[in-house]
């Protein structure tokens, strides 16, 4: 399956120099937050494929969701037998409509327990932030949530996919890192993914 993966920053390749093709031979979009709703739209349409999406810590300002694309906020969502899960949002730092503590994201995954048990696991995890010390910072706003270490341990899927942690942070941010069964891809701005499933 091949994916391309997005977040945080619009990717001028795909948005600015646009041209025909560009977006096909793609399975799969998956957006992890913080980006536009034109822009997740403008893929979409581009695309010959679905684009499913959480929210990011900044996505208080939607007014409306992006059309013709798919919330994997609190749920998992099977596409061509390949099970995604998604969990939207940050470590909360601020009020905010998607900014959780690590209490209130342990009870988002319980709530999902009986959709992950009758699924028997998942084979992609998408969210917004990263897993605590899986590409994360020490710092309150970027810090990642253990809960999503729990979820790789217990269930191995193939992919997890996040945003939330911006390549020009600083030198060394890896855009892949494999955690024991699991890739982890940084989808900051753009990645192209493959994987067998």
């Amino acid at each position: 399956m091949k994916i391309l993966a997005v977040s945080d920053v619009e990717s001028k390749y795909f948005y600015d120099y646009y041209s025909p093709g560009k977006l096909s031979g793609y399975d799969l979009i998956i957006a992890c937050g913080d980006l536009r709703v034109s822009y997740l739209e403008f893929l979409v349409t581009m695309a010959d494929c679905p684009l499913v999406f959480v929210h990011g810590n900044h996505d208080d300002h939607f007014k409306r969701e992006p059309e013709g694309c798919v919330c994997l906020d609190d749920d998992i969502f099977e596409y061509k037998g390949v099970r995604i899960m998604g969990l939207g949002g940050s470590f909360r730092y601020r009020d905010g409509k998607y900014m959780y503590t690590e209490r209130q994201m342990r009870r988002k995954i319980r709530k999902l327990r009986f959709k992950l048990f009758r699924k028997k696991g998942i084979d992609i995890l998408v969210t917004h932030a990263p897993a605590r010390h899986l590409n994360d910072f020490d710092t309150v706003t970027h810090r990642g949530f253990e809960c999503f270490n729990d979820l790789l341990d217990r269930y191995e899927p193939k992919l997890f996919v996040h945003g939330h942690i911006h390549r020009n942070y600083g030198h060394g941010i890896p855009q892949k890192m494999q955690h024991n069964n699991t890739l982890v891809v940084n989808a900051s701005d753009h990645c192209n993914i493959e994987i067998d499933v």
